[in-house]
C-alpha cells in the first residue's frame, strides 16, 4: 500500500486516506460493539489490533502532523514541521515502539493572564503528539 519511492511527498499525497479513514471506523465500531455486549477480551485484541493498524498509525500522524491547530508548535525536540519523508519515518517509528512508547518530555511555555500572573503551557513533541492521538 505504501510505496518508497524517490518522491515521497507524492506517495504521501496518494495515500488512500477515505479507505483508511473506513477501516479504522470500522475497527472502532468493533470495539464499541465489543464492549455492549461485555466481551473485554475481545474489545482489548481489537484495540491492540488498533494500535498496530497501518490506517490508524498513518491518520495519526497525518491529524498532529498537517490537520491540528498546534501544528506549528514545536515540542523539546524543536521540529514543528515534518517533511512528507518524516512523517512517514514516524509512521514506522509507532508501529516498532508502540507497545512501550515513552515521551521524550514537555516543552515548558509560559503564557501571560489577565492578573498579571503567568500560565505553564506544557508542549509535547510530535511523534508524542501522534502516540496520544493513535491511543485516543
Amino acid at each position: 500500500m505504501i510505496r518508497h519511492s524517490e518522491n515521497a511527498s507524492e506517495s504521501w499525497k496518494n495515500l488512500p486516506w477515505k479507505q483508511f479513514r473506513r477501516n479504522l471506523f470500522r475497527l472502532q465500531r468493533r470495539v464499541y460493539k465489543a464492549v455492549q455486549v461485555g466481551d473485554k477480551r475481545k474489545a482489548k485484541s481489537l484495540q491492540k489490533l488498533i494500535l498496530k493498524s497501518t490506517a490508524a498509525r498513518l491518520l495519526a500522524v497525518r491529524q498532529v502532523s498537517q490537520l491540528n491547530a498546534g501544528k506549528k508548535t514545536a515540542g523539546i525536540d524543536g521540529k514543528k514541521d515534518l517533511t512528507c519523508e518524516e512523517r512517514l519515518e514516524l509512521s514506522k517509528e509507532l508501529l516498532r515502539h508502540g507497545s512501550n512508547w515513552f515521551h521524550q518530555g514537555l516543552r515548558e511555555i509560559p503564557i501571560p493572564k489577565k492578573d498579571g500572573t503567568k500560565r505553564i503551557l506544557k508542549v509535547p513533541t510530535l511523534g508524542d503528539r501522534a502516540w496520544q492521538c493513535l491511543a485516543k
